[in-house]
């Protein structure tokens, strides 16, 4: 079998929330949900490309009404989905999630930021209730904790909760630990995300960007990263153009270079505290 350029897509199916992180950048893009049409669109145009889909970019995908819909109907075509959540709605919509046939779900621990020790420790317990279920069900699960070093006393809190309800090897690595078959909890450090009105960085950075993934938002447009918040760098519609036209766009085509030989192009990549890192 013939392996597909791209290890994932990541599809913005709502850019809507239902939370206010600090960690996170946001968007000031007009408020859209794809209708099922439009992703079944994206997905069948997309379907040469990869064979997983990322429900990820900005909002909160358990806020979309068809998110088991669209997660049967991708996985239908052959994909393979994740799902990345704060975490908040799977009281309500946990048990449909799982039934949908979701591959993976990612659980941003660190976004759960309101209310005092109580609602914070309900909050954390229902998520270890939640993985328990999921991983059972055969849905590999990660708890993410990824504001290491900026608020370790709820880090602390967490493991300690997650360590109680959570029977399990918890065999630790250099980034986290495996807790059981399927269930696992990563740690990772905060990152400045890209925006263009912070000083300009270091143009020399690396990326995968565009070589190994390649995000769609809600609208359509197609970016090349999932830290284009506001779709800065929208290298096309892909309601309006083909998907293989854009991606081999001189721009695009422009980036991938750049990144091969840390001669960044846009002015946004050299403004992002994520690419840094490589």
């Amino acid at each position: 079998m013939t392996k597909k350029p791209y290890s994932r897509v990541y599809v913005e199916i709502t850019n809507l929330c239902n939370m206010s992180c600090s960690f996170c950048h946001g968007t000031s893009r007009k408020p859209k949900s794809m209708t099922m049409e439009e992703f079944a669109y994206v997905c069948k145009s997309i379907r040469h490309l990869t064979d997983y889909v990322y429900f990820h970019v900005m909002g909160e995908p358990l806020t979309h009404p068809l998110l088991p819909e669209f997660i049967r109907y991708a996985t239908s075509l052959g994909f393979k989905c994740a799902v990345t959540t704060n975490g908040t709605l799977l009281k309500r919509r946990g048990e449909e999630l799982i039934g949908s046939g979701v591959y993976k779900v990612n659980l941003s621990v660190h976004s759960f930021e309101s209310g005092g020790e109580e609602e914070h420790i309900a909050y954390l317990t229902s998520l270890a209730e939640f993985t328990l279920a999921a991983s059972e069900s055969g849905v590999l699960t990660v708890l993410r904790l990824w504001n290491k070093g900026v608020d370790e006393e709820r880090n602390d809190k967490a493991l300690e909760i997650f360590k109680r309800e959570l029977d399990g090897e918890w065999l630790w690595g250099t980034r986290g630990a495996r807790i059981r078959h399927k269930l696992h909890l990563e740690y990772g450090e905060r990152f400045e995300w890209p925006d263009i009105n912070l000083p300009e960085g270091d143009a020399g950075v690396f990326c995968y960007g565009l070589s190994d993934h390649f995000g769609i938002l809600s609208d359509g447009s197609v970016i090349p990263c999932c830290l284009d918040s506001d779709g800065v760098i929208t290298l096309g519609n892909i309601f309006e153009t083909p998907i293989d036209g854009i991606l081999s766009s001189p721009r695009a085509e422009a980036m991938r270079c750049g990144f091969a030989t840390r001669k960044v192009t846009e002015p946004l990549c050299r403004r992002c505290g994520y690419a840094r890192r490589f």
